[in-house]
């Protein structure tokens, strides 16, 4: 009999808190979550729910006050600064609401970010940003720059940016919710493709709607975390 594979990533009762004393604030109380390569799970929670806390210790943003994150196998704990910053770059790639991309460069050159970073020659950037950026629909606007493009392509330039080095996680932080309802759908039929692609997807939004795309669904309420239809 063939072993299962072990998750992509593993939560072992995560806290989080923040100050010390009477100014002490608990966040996230020993969250347990596992994700496996290809999934595609929705994190579901309001406001002040936690979830921000949590996708910045998903995405190695930040660590956590108490228990384990363990990484394709890896306990991040053991991870310092330089490695976690080539974990993100490299491993991870980021989604976020904000699109956060950098007005004065091109689109093409906003998706070549991350593999320059990576250390990846020039040629080589050039050519893999522009097959993501045609993988999304904007290879017509490669030397565009941002402030050219509405929403929706910018977060598709987003989401280029964020496959450029392919990651084996995507996280992708309220994704839609700057865009009106037309084109939030079409974001998320994107994110939904990438995920039948067997790509491993983290969502994190506090819309039931943007959370049912989703194949898995769990809910974080007061720093807790439960499994269930969101």
């Amino acid at each position: 009999m063939i072993a299962e594979a072990p998750p992509l990533l593993e939560l072992r009762g995560i806290h989080k808190h923040y100050g010390e004393g009477e100014a002490r604030l608990h966040v996230l109380h020993g969250i347990d979550l596992a994700v496996r390569e290809g999934e595609f799970v929705a994190i579901l929670g309001q406001s002040g729910s936690g979830k921000s806390t949590l996708l910045n210790i998903l995405g190695c943003l930040d660590r956590p006050s108490g228990g384990a994150y363990l990484l394709d196998g890896s306990d991040t704990a053991t991870l310092d600064d330089d490695r976690l910053s080539e974990v993100r770059n490299r491993a991870i790639g980021f989604v976020f609401q904000s699109f956060q991309l950098v007005p004065q460069l091109t689109v093409l050159e906003n998706v070549e970010v991350p593999l320059f970073y990576a250390g990846v020659p020039r040629a080589e950037r050039h050519r893999a940003a522009r097959e993501r950026l045609e993988q999304v629909g904007l290879g017509p606007r490669l030397h565009y720059r941002p402030p050219q493009l509405s929403g929706g392509e910018q977060q598709r330039v987003a989401i280029a940016r964020a496959l450029s080095t392919d990651p084996r996680l995507l996280l992708a932080d309220e994704p839609t919710g700057n865009l009106d309802s037309a084109t939030g759908e079409q974001i998320l039929g994107l994110i939904r493709s990438l995920g039948d692609e067997g790509r491993t997807v983290v969502l994190i939004t506090h819309d039931a709607h943007v959370a049912a795309a989703a194949k898995r669904r769990v809910r974080i309420l007061d720093g807790r975390i439960s499994e269930g239809e969101a």
